[in-house]
């Protein structure tokens, strides 16, 4: 048996693609199981018009946050395999059936990491597609941390975990992945169980999208060294470059041109497959991305220092639990 879950919060104004894409859907699921953290919204009216076509399950949790709320959506879950995804995405008609396939396949497997890709409606989303998301063929299968937009997995070793972690609101689901590979989860990589999501429309929500991300990564002590190089390149490196340039030889410029280039070159070179899922791939558009793209690189690393050190503050003052150590079985 496969089931379905989500959790959703005032999700009104995207939560018809998902369903209506789920209803196109090659392969349906034994039971689609929501847990709605109280809207305020016509969110829970509107899925509740689809449970004569779809076999649906709602459950409300006022409050709750999207980790607490997917535990009990995999709590309440029959099936022994259950599909994650979220509200605001448009999923592949054959998207359930490729990313239980391997599951159903070999008993061996115990997650099934899908993907997901960028469906823009503005030039802005579009270079912002391209700015944040990886292809596929940059995606090394063995090591993947798939996004709970599109994963699929044994509700077994999500138990054995002890599910999602409550403690923590962004980058829950990198540090569920973790505890399950920590867990001995054995992992497939279904690039071809595709998730389209719309990328957030303005700057503003793209800034604080990649601050509470980073906040997150503080929270949870996710990627010290990353971020590390970050603050090392943007307070140190970058502006000696530039000091130096202008005190000794105008010529050390140069090396900040080429590092931003470096920096650059993988953006521009996944906006022609970003561009290709655009409604409006004129040249206006063309040019719109390739202006934006370095502004939305900037945007998100400011949003990420920022956001970084109140969520390493906020670990040392509650001292979550540490998430490498798992249930005693």
């Amino acid at each position: 048996m496969i089931s379905l879950i989500a959790t959703v919060l005032n999700e009104g104004d995207n939560i018809r693609q998902l369903f209506d894409s789920i209803q196109r859907g090659s392969r349906l699921p034994d039971e689609i199981v929501i847990v709605d953290g109280g809207s305020s919204d016509d969110t829970l009216s509107i899925m509740k018009r689809y449970a004569d076509e779809l076999p649906l399950r709602l459950f409300v949790e006022a409050g709750c946050n999207i980790s607490q709320g997917r535990n009990r959506a995999i709590t309440e879950a029959r099936g022994d395999i259950i599909a994650v995804t979220d509200a605001g995405v448009r999923l592949n008609e054959d998207w359930l059936e490729a990313i239980t396939r391997p599951l159903l396949a070999d008993p061996k497997l115990d997650v099934v990491g899908g993907f997901f890709v960028a469906d823009p409606q503005t030039a802005f989303e579009t270079a912002l597609g391209a700015a944040t998301l990886p292809l596929a063929e940059e995606i090394d299968g063995a090591s993947f941390l798939p996004s709970s937009r599109s994963i699929a997995f044994r509700k077994s070793a999500a138990e054995g975990i002890g599910g999602y972690p409550e403690w923590l609101d962004f980058c829950e689901d990198l540090v569920f992945d973790m505890r399950l590979r920590a867990g001995g989860s054995v992992f497939a990589f279904a690039p071809d169980a595709l998730a389209r999501f719309r990328p957030r429309r303005n700057l503003r929500q793209f800034f604080r999208q990649y601050y509470f991300y980073a906040r997150g990564d503080g929270k949870a002590n996710l990627w010290p060294k990353r971020h590390f190089i970050r603050y090392l390149t943007y307070l140190a490196l970058a502006p000696g470059i530039l000091l130096a340039g202008a005190l000794v030889d105008p010529a050390l410029w140069l090396f900040f041109l080429v590092g931003a280039a470096v920096y650059l070159r993988q953006p521009y070179r996944r906006l022609p497959a970003v561009m290709r899922r655009a409604p409006d791939r004129s040249l206006p558009v063309w040019l719109r991305c390739i202006a934006l793209i370095p502004l939305l690189r900037l945007t998100g690393d400011v949003a990420k220092m920022i956001g970084y050190p109140v969520g390493w503050r906020w670990r040392l003052k509650r001292r979550p639990p540490d998430w490498r150590r798992l249930p005693q079985r």
